[in-house]
């Protein structure tokens, strides 16, 4: 009993440190995934589809990183909260699927090879997180891309109104049920290792591909004379 009670106490604060990674290192602290949220400028709607687009690229196939994950997860808590967060996030693929058509064409962009062979290794990347057989590791990034999709969400729901397509509301697991699942899995030091570095990952993943929109809309600004 004694011993189980330690190991409780020692839980939760992996999952407050899982939440603050994402607080600190996620998409929320990128200053152009914010300005993307509440563009008015004259390049606001081919930044948006741009986003759209790349995005697309990343998460808009199926099987999807969740999917992957839950493939390699054994029967437990763990697997529960993927078929959950699973069939949650199909529902985002769906929806961004829709708005990749409803946007338009990918907006010419110079160096577009290069984004193309970036797009391939950031796949390649998220999809090696998600088949990862470390304890911990696959959770880690599953949980970062939850928590971390609210400000993606926030980016394709501007692009969905500007488009006049209906934005569906999120079923994505909060906060509560990823701490649960945190703290019911993730209990030894190797495990909480294999956590941290599958999320940190994860949001190295969703922190280029912004640096990459930035870098495309500057280049597109470039082209037309405007900076």
């Amino acid at each position: 009993m004694g011993g189980d009670v330690a190991m409780n106490r020692q839980a939760q604060p992996v999952a407050d440190a899982q939440f603050a990674r994402i607080a600190n290192d996620g998409c929320c602290q990128h200053e152009f995934a914010r300005a993307l949220q509440n563009d008015h400028s004259h390049s606001a709607a081919r930044n948006l589809a741009d986003a759209v687009h790349l995005f697309c690229q990343i998460y808009g196939r199926h099987p999807g990183m969740v999917e992957l994950a839950l493939a390699n997860t054994p029967a437990g808590p763990v697997r529960d909260w993927m078929m959950n967060a699973a069939d949650a996030f199909e529902r985002e693929r769906l929806f961004l699927v829709r708005l990749t058509s409803a946007v338009g064409p990918l907006p010419s962009t110079p160096g577009a090879h290069e984004t193309e062979s970036v797009l391939q290794a950031q796949r390649r990347a998220v999809e090696t997180l998600a088949r990862s057989e470390r304890e911990g590791c696959s959770l880690g990034a599953a949980t970062a891309l939850v928590g971390d999709w609210p400000v993606v969400r926030a980016v394709l729901d501007s692009a969905a109104q500007r488009a006049g397509i209906e934005v569906p509301a999120s079923v994505l697991p909060g906060e509560t049920d990823c701490a649960q699942v945190i703290n019911a899995a993730i209990q030894t030091p190797a495990a909480q290792r294999a956590l941290t570095f599958g999320t940190e990952q994860l949001l190295i993943q969703h922190r280029g591909l912004f640096d990459l929109l930035e870098a495309r809309a500057v280049a597109r600004d470039k082209a037309d004379g405007i900076v």
